[in-house]
């Protein structure tokens, strides 16, 4: 269509000539391309979440787009909703006898896409090298890749299974900018002794039932925390790390204060202890805040390894630089202006001081010669020595 209005005053002939066999909408399109009226750039379709066909195999029936999280998953609807889910797609494939169901999820940014992730993976499943981090279970696999999670079920596991999900996770798009970082609470997890494959991320309640310690209400995600749990094989036993980020240390000290008297509470607590809390040693329960980290260590391990691991969470803040307001009209039009009357008094002093230099030097020098300083009385006149 550009092509078109650029050229249009030399085409216009053979054009009329064609709308003979033309329809009506495209004679109506090529007379308004013709004319030069404007013509609206083509709006960019969205990539689909899934392909049609990709390393054999084929969708015999077409991929579903789906965009209500109940429709991606009924019984997960509201942790996918607390994850931010903005598009999801569903499709089965076929390769001779064999059979794929994959369900794609696509998130509003990795964190959320992560949070997924690890709410659908189950603890200790093993890890496979497919998008940024991959598990299976049985013919289940796994795994994400920027702000997309991916769930293929096989019908039967091969040993090319796992490059044939790398070739499909090559196609999906990654987004840019902050929407591609994760969680910035991950990376106060301590790495000694961490057990992989048992991080569990949530941003709400029903997305921290399936992994949480504390009971949902404790936390205070109505206040916008976010939550990390993940396992530790320490020298005397097993241990539970929770890591819970407020928005502030002011609220975060007021959310370490309810969560110590809750875990000091016991039996009496309300709600309830849950099951993790009451597996737990209760001399190795501590609780511990680092800027607006509150962490919880629980499990069997001896008090001395659990407040051993408690004591390398810390909270590091990284100092940005804030970009400063440029400078007003009325600012730079004063600062001009003193700019001016800078060099004007500049300028009048250095003519004063050289005027006082000449001047002095040249009183000086008649004086020396026997003069008055000033030539005003002198009697000066021209001679011309005419003689008769």
């Amino acid at each position: 269509m550009r092509i078109a209005s650029i050229f249009a005053p030399v085409l216009l002939g053979p054009a009329l000539l064609l709308t003979v066999g033309t329809p009506v909408s495209a004679q109506s399109a090529t007379a308004k391309v013709a004319a030069g009226a404007p013509v609206k750039a083509a709006v960019p379709v969205a990539a689909p979440l899934l392909p049609e066909v990709f390393a054999g195999w084929v969708a015999p029936g077409p991929v579903n787009a789906l965009a209500d999280p109940a429709q991606a998953d009924p019984a997960n609807a509201a942790a996918l909703a607390e994850y931010s889910l903005s598009g999801a797609a569903v499709a089965n494939y076929s390769r001779g006898s064999e059979t794929l169901s994959l369900r794609t999820l696509r998130f509003h940014d990795a964190s959320g896409a992560y949070g997924a992730y690890s709410f659908y993976r189950g603890s200790g499943w093993p890890k496979e090298k497919i998008g940024t981090g991959a598990a299976s279970f049985h013919n289940r696999v796994l795994f994400w890749l920027g702000n997309t999670v991916v769930d293929a079920t096989f019908s039967k596991i091969t040993p090319m299974s796992g490059s044939e999900l790398r070739e499909l996770a090559s196609q999906l798009p990654i987004p840019d900018g902050s929407r591609a970082l994760a969680a910035p609470l991950l990376a106060n997890l301590p790495q000694g002794s961490l057990q992989g494959q048992t991080m569990h991320y949530a941003l709400g309640p029903a997305g921290y039932a399936s992994g949480g310690v504390l009971p949902a209400q404790i936390v205070g995600f109505d206040r916008g925390a976010e939550a990390v749990t993940a396992d530790y094989s320490l020298r005397s036993g097993p241990a539970t790390l929770t890591l819970i980020d407020y928005p502030t240390p002011e609220l975060a000290a007021a959310q370490e204060t309810r969560i110590r008297e809750y875990i000091k509470a016991g039996k009496q607590a309300q709600p309830a202890w849950t099951k993790a809390l009451q597996d737990s040693d209760t001399a190795s329960l501590e609780v511990r805040r680092s800027g607006p980290i509150v962490a919880l260590v629980s499990g069997d391990a001896v008090p001395d390894d659990s407040h051993k691991l408690l004591e390398t969470v810390h909270f590091e803040a990284d100092l940005t630089a804030i970009p400063q307001p440029t400078d007003s009209e009325v600012k730079k039009t004063s600062k001009l202006l003193l700019g001016i009357a800078f060099f004007v008094i500049v300028g009048t002093s250095a003519m004063i001081l050289l005027g006082f230099f000449l001047g002095g030097g040249r009183a000086l020098y008649r004086i020396a010669r026997g003069k008055p300083a000033s030539s005003v009385f002198d009697e000066e006149f021209t001679s011309l020595h005419l003689r008769e």
